[in-house]
């Protein structure tokens, strides 16, 4: 008798990240040809440029999609400190070497692509605070917090304020805070810890003009709606237009040239200006889909690996979606952060769609980070086999044993 038992995929769970993420991706390509093909035949440019680099990126995202919902995650385990300090070294490099767009350094160029380092941070701390807080019991204390989690936390957070991108620094900060709960760390303590943060980011973000402007001008942008508020007004605007139905795919005006960023921060607003409340209610119910999903699946793992890399990814896709939701409508400061699947962007694109592909890979393990155990309490099957012989009895005389063995 094999001393090895598997547990049955979590099919609801497969099943709705691959139908969720499947349908949001094809959403975002359709999305992305509307908010760019009209200003782009305008400027006498290819108007499926957009899109067609968009597809390329979905294509390398499924293929690692595809990777890493197959490997032992054991091994993607094994690689999470190397990936932790790549990523900090990037994140360093691209404040060195980065291309400047819009006044941020986030990317580094590669001839006709570009890539963003704070991407794959965001991933990387994921896959390393689930390892190391599998191994080690929950933080009690500011001090157990602080080091080395606090440390590696601040480390990434300082770095990608320095570029700046605030959105990524948030989402990093919720995504820690996901895996600290399900760890057991105690409310009180998250709350302390937390509070002490934002306190440091308050004084951070009135000390630099470009945040404290960035922080007025979402107190009220209509203040200055052709100068620093244009972005918020513009995209308030493009969502009240559409009312209920919208005004059709391609009929949007604001992505000519209207509303700032469109194809990436903003495209939620040109979802609702073209497809009106129904589309927007649609998108936000694929994220509470999603969020059901991967939070029933980081439940019912039984691998504490797992279950905190499960909640950790889902907090990263639907923590960045709300992040960007919310700067959208009006309801949080404009970030500079994309929408999952949707906006455009080939670094957000391929990390999210390995994320998926590793909480695939749990839910195709029913809940574990191997796909097959030893039976508890049996070492193996011939350990098995020498307790039943003995008529149940852990206690075998050593030439018994002996015998069992050459025989």
């Amino acid at each position: 008798m094999s001393g090895i038992t598997k547990r049955k995929p979590l099919q609801l769970e497969w099943n709705l990240l691959v139908l969720v993420t499947t349908a949001l991706v094809l959403f975002g390509l359709v999305m992305v040809y509307s908010a760019t093909s009209g200003s782009a035949a305008l400027g006498n440019a290819n108007p499926q440029g957009y899109v067609e680099r968009q597809a390329l990126y979905a294509f390398a995202g499924l293929v690692l999609l595809l990777v890493l919902s197959r490997l032992d995650l054991e091994r993607l385990r094994s690689f999470a400190p190397t990936l932790v300090i790549a990523a900090l070294v990037l994140c360093l490099g691209v404040l060195a070497v980065g291309a400047r767009i819009n006044g941020a350094r986030r990317w580094i160029a590669a001839g006709p692509l570009a890539f963003q380092p704070s991407e794959l941070a965001k991933f990387a701390l994921v896959l390393w605070l689930a390892s190391y807080l599998s191994r080690k019991p929950a933080p009690r204390t500011l001090k157990e917090l602080g080091r080395p989690i606090g440390l590696v936390v601040g480390a990434f957070a300082v770095l990608v304020l320095v570029e700046p991108d605030l959105g990524t620094a948030l989402t990093i900060l919720l995504v820690v805070g996901a895996i600290l709960l399900i760890s057991g760390t105690r409310l009180p303590l998250l709350a302390t810890a937390y509070g002490i943060v934002f306190a440091f980011a308050a004084i951070a973000a009135w000390s630099s003009p470009y945040r404290r402007d960035r922080l007025l001008t979402f107190l009220d942008p209509w203040k200055d709606p052709t100068g620093a508020g244009l972005q918020n007004v513009q995209a308030l605007i493009s969502l009240g237009s559409g009312g209920i139905f919208g005004r059709g795919l391609g009929q949007g005006i604001e992505p000519l040239h209207y509303l700032p960023e469109a194809p990436t921060d903003m495209i939620f607003a040109v979802v609702g200006e073209e497809l009106g409340l129904i589309g927007v209610t649609l998108v936000l119910v694929a994220f509470c889909t999603f969020a059901y999903a991967g939070i029933r699946l980081a439940i019912a793992c039984r691998d504490p690996f797992a279950k905190r890399l499960a909640a950790g990814l889902t907090a990263l896709v639907c923590g960045q979606a709300a992040i960007n939701i919310a700067a959208v409508v009006g309801v949080a400061p404009l970030t500079g952060i994309p929408l999952p699947f949707v906006s455009y962007g080939g670094s957000s694109l391929v990390v999210m769609l390995g994320s998926v592909g590793v909480l695939l890979n749990i839910a195709r393990n029913g809940g574990r980070a191997t796909a097959a155990v030893p039976d508890r309490g049996r070492r193996d099957g011939r350990t098995r086999r020498a307790g039943a012989r003995s008529g149940g009895s852990s206690a075998t005389p050593r030439r018994a044993r002996d015998v069992r063995r050459f025989a």
